[in-house]
């Protein structure tokens, strides 16, 4: 025993590929068009987005490395030994003895009283 075969579904189905059906959901294939486009134009602009993303990454690397090189070079220049080399030539040495602290509060302390002498004769 054999199945009859449905000849509705086949109609059905051909009779809604036909042109009147085309044109009148042209908007709708239309939509879907803008829409496919829109979607590669969105993988384009990650995939841009992306490689400026890894160019800026290895740049910060890059920039990293240099701070952290030239601050060790300054580390070891600004050491008190390479300081004294450097401006040995110039005849520039460490002093030995402490210095001595000049004491000018006695000058100021005159000068703020003769102010205020001028101001009451005044």
């Amino acid at each position: 025993m054999t199945e009859p075969i449905n000849p509705t579904t086949k109609t059905t189905f051909k009779s809604m590929l036909n042109y009147q059906w085309i044109v009148m959901n042209i908007s709708f294939f239309l939509f879907l068009a803008l829409i496919a486009i829109l979607y590669i134009a969105n993988g384009h602009l990650t995939d841009k987005t992306i490689r400026k993303i890894n160019t800026t990454q290895r740049e910060l690397k890059e920039l990293q490395f240099e701070y952290k090189t030239l601050k060790a070079d300054l580390m070891r220049r600004s050491r008190a030994v390479e300081i004294q080399d450097k401006v040995a030539p110039y005849g520039l040495v460490v002093a030995k003895e402490m210095p001595v602290r000049l004491v000018q509060e006695n000058k100021i302390q005159n000068h703020a009283q003769d102010i205020s002498k001028e101001n009451i004769q005044k």
